[in-house]
């Protein structure tokens, strides 16, 4: 069966990107979100139950892949998608001013490290930033630095949204809370949600060991932890 609200297309030469299509019946070019799923190589199906649920709340959701096992750790393909996410958005109907960016677990690293860094360029900076169930004080790939330490040190330049489950055994909780409380010293405009699931759940999926991937979740628990990650995404592109 085919999805009439997905579209996939290239951002850059031999890489795609989903995009997700806002619910029918949306007025106006439509908000969005460029989404970086985790390091997990070419996994934008694994972001796609948050991007289809983000979408049926009025986002347009840009899902691309790429690679953390590159020589440069992903960087250049990252950064490609951002480059393309405005004229890629503005092609399906997106506002390209309207642009947050954010990511799960590792692409959540990037996209707060990436949207707060001193050194990225005004057309590449995003509106607003979501980082989910990520840790911040390790080396960004596509900064050279670790987010918690420009933000210790500097204010946000855009606005911040963190999630995080707070039963997460791969990235514990105690990196968001960290990242936060370092944001909230230095003033800037941060929100912190702790919700109660996983690493899988707060993206609307469960790690299922015999496929080696985090799969669509089923159990309402989860989904109902998913669906307040989508709500976030939605509040901070300003449709709530």
């Amino acid at each position: 069966m085919t999805n009439a609200r997905l579209r996939t297309v290239p951002y850059t030469a031999g890489r795609l990107t989903d995009i997700h299509l806002p619910a029918s019946g949306a007025t106006g070019p439509a908000p969005v979100v460029l989404l970086w799923h985790g390091n997990g190589p070419n996994e934008r199906d694994v972001l796609r139950p948050l991007a289809q649920e983000a979408a049926g709340l009025g986002l347009l959701v840009l899902v691309p892949d790429w690679d953390a096992t590159q020589p440069d750790g992903g960087s250049a393909e990252l950064l490609a998608s951002l480059a393309g996410a405005r004229p890629i958005a503005t092609e399906y109907g997106g506002d390209p001013t309207r642009l947050v960016l954010a990511g799960w677990s590792m692409g959540g690293r990037e996209a707060i490290a990436v949207a707060t860094h001193p050194d990225t360029p005004a057309e590449l900076r995003p509106a607003a930033a979501v980082g989910i169930a990520s840790h911040y004080s390790t080396r960004a790939v596509t900064t050279g630095e670790a987010p918690l330490d420009h933000l210790a040190a500097t204010p946000s330049p855009v606005p911040l949204r963190l999630v995080h489950g707070t039963a997460d055994e791969i990235v514990d909780v105690e990196h968001t809370r960290q990242l936060s409380a370092a944001l909230t010293k230095q003033m800037s405009a941060v929100r912190t949600l702790e919700l109660p699931t996983d690493h899988a759940g707060v993206v609307m999926t469960a790690y299922r060991p015999e496929a080696r991937r985090c799969l669509p979740a089923t159990d309402a628990a989860t989904l109902a932890a998913g669906r307040r990650t989508a709500a976030v995404l939605a509040e901070v592109a300003g449709l709530s």
